[in-house]
Order: structure tokens, then sequence, then C-alpha cells
């Protein structure tokens, strides 16, 4: 026997329209009324961002697919003018190649799977590929058939600290290296580049200085030629609690460095993922129980879904809470967030400070979560954030 619910029981399961495009978050919670999470995603926040970085970092943009590889998000950025995507998997290649044709894509995850390298080449057109040991060299070489207009992007590595994550802890040669690397790119009869990567979240717009001093340095000892020097991303956002330059202090302190340093023209690359898409998505999560005396708040997303990154890293999502269509402004106070799951690791590791009195059904809206947020979810226990929908108006969440 199939049971037909009606009324207000009903009406907790409807679904949002993700095709079409609603007022706000205000709107959201107060009529729609979503029982699952939901990101809400602001075109219009996003075309802004690539217009800066467009407009003013001086060289090609070139988009990091691992922040958010979501249709609307790329469909967004090539609506925009960005032509250039930064890919780390062959899933991520073909879905550029299906969403962006014509794009032009670098394939800079420097260990890749032969056959990934394989089709990238002969199916999709890719061309450019990164590499930090002389067997990946090889690989590209052989899987390409020593195709002289491949570009093999010799990728370094510095010690440093400043960021979020080190990627240096896992990828990048050491000079010696890079400069043989190099050099055996030239002996192929191939084209060379460069590249490095400062760490997300970089907070000294300095180490981009560094990191080009290093370069031209390595070029130089090399005695190569390249096609472009590609900067890497690490373009922070603007988080709670944070204090940190503006873009345009990163882009000056990257074209300075590119004049100081380069005794010949230059091309100049840059692959921001963070810094491109954060600001761009909220991700609206429904209270669905409180206990201790009103300090513990359940909701249904955590860490096995859009705030993954949280539960590994000192990154604290502004905040905003939601109830009939209102934002609630009230005396703050210091609640721990569970997620919905069954592991006692699903919580926010420090306590998020929110309005006195949220109760079940009130709704937390966390701001900045276009990156990592729904490329990193899970369905662990069968809970799963990836539903998007799309907003005119985004709730304002940059702290300056």
């Amino acid at each position: 026997m199939v049971m037909i619910m009606t009324g207000s029981v009903a009406s907790a399961f409807k679904k949002p329209e993700t095709s079409n495009f609603y007022r706000d978050a205000a709107e959201i919670t107060g009529k729609l009324k979503p029982t699952d999470p939901l990101y809400l995603f602001s075109p219009e926040v996003l075309k802004q961002r690539a217009q800066r970085f467009l407009n003013q970092f001086p060289g090609t943009v070139s988009y990091a697919v691992k922040a958010n590889p979501e249709v609307r998000i790329l469909q967004t950025l090539a609506e925009s003018g960005l032509q250039s995507y930064d890919v780390a998997s062959l899933d991520e290649v073909r879905r550029v190649c299906e969403t962006c044709p014509g794009a032009t894509i670098h394939f800079n995850n420097p260990i890749k799977a032969e056959e990934a390298v394989a089709e990238s080449y002969l199916r999709y057109g890719v061309r450019s590929f990164a590499l930090d040991e002389m067997s990946e060299l090889e690989k590209i070489h052989r899987c390409t058939g020593g195709d002289p207009a491949v570009v093999y992007t010799v990728r370094f590595k510095l010690d440093h600290a400043g960021a979020a994550y080190d990627f240096g802890s896992k990828f990048g040669a050491d000079q010696a290296a890079a400069i043989e690397l190099l050099r055996a790119v030239e002996k192929k009869g191939a084209r060379a580049a460069i590249t490095f990567h400062p760490g997300s979240q970089c907070t000294d717009p300095m180490m981009y200085d560094r990191y080009l001093q290093a370069a031209a340095r390595i070029i130089q000892m090399a005695g190569v030629d390249v096609a472009f020097v590609n900067v890497g991303g690490g373009f922070p956002e603007h988080y709670a609690g944070t204090t940190l330059p503006r873009l345009e202090a990163y882009f000056d302190v990257i074209a300075s460095a590119r004049d100081k340093y380069f005794q010949k023209s230059v091309e100049l690359i840059c692959e921001p993922g963070r810094g491109m898409v954060a600001s761009c998505v909220s991700l609206l999560a429904r209270i669905i129980h409180v206990r201790n005396c009103g300090k513990s708040l359940f909701v249904n997303d955590g860490v096995y879904g859009g705030m993954q990154e949280q539960s590994l890293v000192d990154i604290a999502l502004p905040v905003k809470a939601w109830r009939e269509g209102e934002v609630l402004i009230a005396e703050a106070s210091d609640y721990h967030v569970f997620g919905p799951t069954c592991d006692p690791v699903d919580r926010l590791s420090s306590a998020t400070a929110l309005p006195r009195g949220l109760k079940p059904g009130d709704y937390i809206e966390f701001g900045l979560l276009g990156a990592y947020g729904s490329a990193t979810t899970t369905n662990f226990n069968g809970f799963s954030s990836s539903t998007y929908v799309n907003v005119m108006d985004a709730t304002d969440f940059l702290s300056r």
C-alpha cells in the first residue's frame, strides 16, 4: 500500500528547482524551506571575480578545476571570457572539453597514469603536461609520440611556510633536478616550461617574488628557453578572522618580480582555484537537533560533506543564521556544530559563534564555500550534499 502525504508533512519534502534562479537566501529559507543541504551559487559574484583576475593579472588566467568542477561554475567562467583550465585528472579533462569546447587545457598533476596522458593527448588535444621527475618526462614523451608541440612543464619546490597547505611535501623537484629536467626536455626537441605552487591560501605576496627569483635562476642555469612560467595558485580568500592583502597586491608583486628577474619577456600563467571561486558559493544547512542546553547543534551537513576542509586546516567559515526568511540577529553564543553522520569526528573543529536561541528548522548559511566544498563531499552514511541552485543576490560574507 502506498501512502500519499499531504499538507505540511508533504511540503517538508519539497525539492528545489535546480535550473531556476532564486532571489536570495531569504526567499529560499522563507518559502522553499529545503530539508537537504543546498549550495547557493551566484553567477554574478563569480563573473566579477573572474574579471578581476582577467583584467589585472599580468598574464594568462587558467582556472584550477579541482577547486570546484561544477558544470555551472565552468560555464560561467567560459561566459566571462576564461579560455584556459588547469586539470588534475582525466575526468576533469573530459568535463572541461564537454563544457568549454575549444578551451586550452594544462594537465598539471605531476603524476599521471599512462592511459590518462595518452587519452588526453589523442582524444582531447591536450598539449601541456606537468612533471617533476625523469620517469614522468619519459612517460609523456612516449604517450605523445615525441610530438614537438607538447609543452613539458617542470615543477620545482622551495622550503617555505605561510600557507594552509604545503604542496612541496608531495610534489616538486629541487633546484638541481629541475635544471636537469629542463635540459632533458630540450634534448627531446620539445618545448619546456616551468611552474611552482606557493601553497593554498598563501598569506604573503612576497612568496611569489621568492619563487620567481628561483625560477629565473633555474632557467638561466639550465640554459634553455621556456614557453611560459606558471606561478601556480595560492591566491587566498578572506575567511572569518583573517587580515590579508588584496588580490592586486599579489598581482603587483608578480609583475614586479617578472620585470626584475627575467632578462627577456616571458609569458606568465596563474591557476587560481580558491581565489577564483570561494566567494561565489555558500552552503545552506538545516538544524535538525539541539542538545546540551542549546550548546550543541546538529545540522544536515558536515565534514563528510561540504565542510571536509574545516576538519583539516584552520579555516573559519563566516556564518549567518536564518529563520523563516529572516536573518537572526541576537547576542552571540559559541556553539559546537556537529554533522549528521554517526562518526564523532563529524564536527567543526572550533566553536562557531551564532545567535542565541537557535532551534530545529532554523538554517545556518556557511559562506565562502565555492572552493573545496562540494568538490570533496562524500556519501558516507548515505548523507550527501551536491545540489546547487542559482541566486540573484548573494549573501555578503567577505570580511573586508
